[in-house]
């Protein structure tokens, strides 16, 4: 039965949307790989394991990945049938390989990526690295846009309007506290288990609402559909002001703390 179901799935997929869970797939067991090294490297950077944030990366990819093929999925859209979608896959492959590349080259070398001025080459990889990241979260946007072109003289359902929502969140949060977080390095130390964040000073923890309005969003558009009835647009607005608000409140909290 599962095994029908995964079929069923995988044949209904367009190439597109195959290459991005293959390549999910594929940074998945980087991942893997990058774990077992790291249990016999002790070698640290701002007292942090060398491999840590490269892992953090390539898990966030394969999260990314296969979101943005879920998302297509629950839209009901055709726009992962489109040429135009393969381009957004290609953009967010090259993007997000690029950075998982040179994070975990400078990680092997145990040398940071992020904030490294050490010569003017890092300097501009570093900068190369924040052109990357806005690239990758536009494909989101690129996606919202084409699903709402396609949808909006129909009338976008509740989940719809959540993935779009999401979507475009993602880009627009992620973004602005991406280049605020480029120009204000995190306290050093391990942090918050799994997570890495610090309580004063960081912004990660709101960059983290921005990245992942990709998944909480389009999530609270299928419970609300599920449970409010005729509230559902009510309570996706809402739950999606109450988002904003937190993500708000984090990023003044990264500066006043």
């Amino acid at each position: 039965m599962i095994q029908q179901f995964i079929a069923l799935n995988w044949s209904a997929l367009s190439l597109a949307s195959k290459i991005l869970v293959i390549y999910g797939g594929l940074m998945l067991a980087a991942l893997g790989i990058t774990y077992l090294v790291s249990l016999t490297d002790i070698r640290t950077i701002r007292d942090v394991g060398v491999w840590v944030k490269p892992m953090k990366f390539m898990a966030a990819t394969v999260l990314f990945a296969w979101t943005t093929v879920w998302l297509v999925s629950i839209a009901h859209t055709s726009v992962g049938t489109t040429q135009t979608y393969i381009w957004i896959t290609a953009l967010l492959i090259l993007t997000s390989l690029f950075e998982v590349v040179y994070i975990t080259y400078q990680g092997s070398q145990g040398e940071a990526s992020h904030y490294n001025n050490s010569d003017v080459l890092h300097m501009i990889l570093f900068g190369v690295m924040a052109i990357a990241a806005v690239g990758l979260t536009a494909t989101q946007a690129w996606l919202a846009w084409e699903i709402w072109q396609e949808q909006k003289t129909m009338g976008l359902s509740v989940v719809t309007l959540g993935v779009v929502i999401g979507l475009l969140l993602t880009f627009i949060l992620s973004t602005v506290s991406g280049f605020l977080l480029g120009g204000h390095q995190p306290p050093a130390g391990v942090g918050l288990p799994i997570v890495g964040w610090h309580l004063y000073r960081d912004i990660r923890p709101s960059h983290f609402l921005g990245v992942h309005a990709q998944q909480f969003i389009p999530l609270l558009g299928l419970l609300v559909e599920r449970f409010a009835g005729q509230y559902a647009n009510v309570g996706l607005l809402a739950g999606t002001a109450a988002y904003v608000s937190a993500w708000m409140f984090l990023t003044w909290a990264a500066f006043t703390t």
